[in-house]
C-alpha cells in the first residue's frame, strides 16, 4: 500500500548547527536507504516550506511504515500526517512528468443536489478520459484516493506542469471542475 506521509520537523530553540549539520546527514542517509529498500519512493520539500517534507511511502502494514519513519534520525523532532492512498481508475503509474515543476494536489467533488446520476456518470467518464489524456502528455503523473469519508469524493494528485498558473489552467479544463475544491502545494 502506498501513504502520502507530510512530515514537519522543529528542532529545539538552540540546537547547535553543528548537531543539525550531523542529524540532517544521517537522514539522507537513512533516506537512501530507505528508498534502495523500496519504502521510500519520492520525497519533495514544498517550495518556500522550511522544515515540511512530503514523502510517497510503500508498506505491507502501517506498523512497518511506523517503523520506517521512526528509524529516521529527525523523528524525535517531527510530527506526520499519514494519508493511506487507494488505488484510482485514472492512476497513470508515471514516476515523473514531462514538466519541471510538480504539484501535489487535494481534490473534493462536491455534487450539487439533485444532480442525476446519469450526469454524473457522463461526467465520470469525460474525467477519465481527460485523466487519460492528461497523462499521456505527462501532466498527470499519479492520482490516488484517500480513505473515503462518507459524503466527499475526493483525489490526491501528482501534477507535472510549467508554473502555477499552467496547472490551474489543466485543472480549469477537467470536466469536474465545476464541482472541484482544490488545494494545491508546489513541490521542489
Amino acid at each position: 500500500m502506498e501513504y502520502l506521509v507530510e512530515m514537519k520537523s522543529r528542532a529545539p530553540a538552540g540546537t547547535p548547527p553543528a548537531v543539525m549539520a550531523d542529524l540532517q546527514a544521517r537522514e539522507a542517509v537513512r533516506a537512501r536507504e530507505l528508498a534502495a529498500e523500496g519504502t521510500i519512493v519520492r520525497l519533495w520539500q514544498p517550495a518556500a516550506s522550511g522544515r515540511r517534507t512530503f514523502g510517497l511511502f510503500t508498506s505491507d502494514e502501517h506498523g512497518l511504515l511506523d517503523k520506517a519513519l521512526a528509524s529516521m534520525p529527525l523523528h524525535m523532532w517531527r510530527s506526520y500526517e499519514i494519508t493511506p492512498l487507494s488505488w484510482h481508475p485514472d492512476d497513470p503509474g508515471a514516476e515523473r512528468g514531462h514538466e519541471a515543476a510538480e504539484f501535489l494536489t487535494r481534490t473534493t467533488i462536491t455534487v450539487p443536489a439533485g444532480t442525476s446520476g446519469r450526469t454524473i456518470d457522463e461526467l465520470k467518464v469525460r474525467e477519465a478520459i481527460c485523466n487519460q489524456a492528461l497523462a499521456q502528455a505527462g501532466l498527470l503523473v499519479r492520482l490516488w484516493t484517500p480513505p473515503i469519508q462518507p459524503g466527499l469524493w475526493q483525489s490526491v494528485g501528482l501534477w507535472s506542469a510549467r508554473d502555477l498558473r499552467d496547472l490551474q489552467s489543466i485543472l480549469a479544463s477537467l470536466p469536474l471542475h465545476a464541482w472541484m475544491t482544490a488545494q494545491i502545494t508546489p513541490l521542489s
